[in-house]
């Protein structure tokens, strides 16, 4: 299969370089700072105005002295306000998803004696092939209810070491076209039918905008490796309203995710949009809710010493000692015909007698491996385009599996 190329510049693109290389003006937009918001209202005002050039033509010196060498342009978004009225959720709905953040809370406190896995795919990158994913997930969390809780990964965001696809949101065409409004109502109303299902959802928090969009109809988020020493990603957890875990280091450092939990659970004050898409100062509380994921770095770290070292940290930093392990990942060499093998390690410590163990992490599809992505018509239906997942069979084995073993 042929990947697809980011799209090169047009034929009008390119003239229209050439026409501003000779002078020609460039296209400019003025809104107020409250157009920008989504109150369609126009603000009269220097101070507030915003000026949005066109992609067409490369920085004019005035765009240069103005700041703007680096942008091709600004196109202003629906509003998180206008997107829920869009996709709202109803009362049963909105009570599901509060009994859902509070069961995962108890469980991470200790007081829900169940071990919760998380499972779905690497990332979402077709809502059919997640809904397919979805149902089945949903009749086998039925059935071990009793000693799991079943959690469905929904990743929409995707960090890069350097490029690719960043995921459902920032590309749902998958093919560099970057259709952000369209990715987040997708995205919504995936979550929404997810809730009717009366399916825990987590996913990862990347980018600090999109929570304001999505954030009502997920259970529980992840900080990943690669943002867990980010200031602006412990201010944003902090005032998340669902329990989130705290990825260790890339590296394989829990250091990293023990100063994280500290600053996510104390009070902030920071830069965040509202409701309305108005840029605002966000006063919040702490979230009490956090832990640590072990995910590996250099080397695994979900044997029995790795995880009697990291909660030795976190009892001696006086947080939570309990963890969730990530059979992916660095755990697994991103193999995914190795997560069984470390699923099966980590509910041998839990029979050992380990009551630090609160949960674990698969990555899972409806068919094994991945694949490139590529022409629609082309790519393998329920098949991740990012990591390579386990198969539903083996996912299902596997989880019957550790239900049976937690019963004796």
């Amino acid at each position: 299969m042929k990947s697809v190329n980011l799209p090169k510049r047009t034929h009008d693109q390119q003239a229209n370089q050439r026409a501003c290389s000779q002078g020609a003006p460039r296209e400019q937009a003025t809104v107020g700072a409250s157009k920008i918001a989504g109150t369609g209202k126009k603000v009269i005002s220097d101070a507030s105005a915003i000026t949005i050039t066109s992609s067409a033509c490369p920085a004019s010196k005035k765009d240069q002295l103005d700041g703007n060498l680096n942008t091709y342009s600004e196109k202003p978004l629906l509003t998180p306000q206008a997107l829920r009225q869009q996709h709202p959720t109803s009362t049963k709905q909105r009570t599901f998803i509060a009994n859902a953040r509070q069961q995962i809370a108890q469980v991470i406190a200790g007081q829900d004696s169940r071990l919760m896995v998380i499972c779905g795919p690497c990332s979402i990158h077709d809502v059919n092939s997640a809904l397919a994913y979805a149902h089945q997930l949903k009749t086998l969390s039925e059935k071990v209810a009793d000693r799991l809780l079943i959690v469905m990964r929904v990743y929409f965001e995707k960090p890069r070491s350097t490029t690719g696809w960043k995921g459902l949101i920032n590309d749902p065409n998958l093919d560099g076209s970057c259709r952000v409004e369209k990715g987040l109502i997708k995205a919504r109303s995936l979550l929404c039918a997810l809730a009717d299902m009366e399916l825990p959802v987590a996913t990862e928090v990347l980018d600090p905008v999109s929570p304001q969009y999505l954030s009502d109809l997920i259970g529980w988020a992840a900080i990943g490796a690669r943002t867990t020493e980010s200031q602006t990603h412990r201010e944003l957890a902090s005032g998340l309203k669902m329990p989130v875990g705290f990825k260790n280091g890339t590296d394989g450092s829990i250091a990293i995710a023990i100063n994280a939990l500290k600053s996510a659970a104390s009070e902030h004050r920071f830069l965040g949009v509202d409701s309305a898409g108005q840029v605002a100062v966000i006063h919040s509380q702490g979230n009490a809710n956090g832990h640590v994921i072990l995910r590996g770095g250099k080397q695994p770290n979900y044997d029995a010493n790795s995880v009697q070292m990291a909660t030795d940290n976190l009892k001696a930093a006086g947080l939570n000692p309990r963890v969730l392990i990530d059979c992916s990942h660095g755990n697994s060499n991103k193999d995914p015909n190795q997560q069984p093998r470390v699923a099966k390690d980590i509910l041998s410590q839990i029979q050992s007698g380990n009551r630090n163990i609160m949960g674990i992490m698969l990555e899972s599809h409806l068919n094994a491996g991945s694949q490139k992505i590529s022409a629609p018509e082309t790519m393998a239906f329920g098949v991740s385009v990012t990591d390579p997942c386990l198969g539903w069979h083996e996912t299902e084995k596997l989880i019957h599996y550790i239900d049976a073993s937690l019963s004796q």
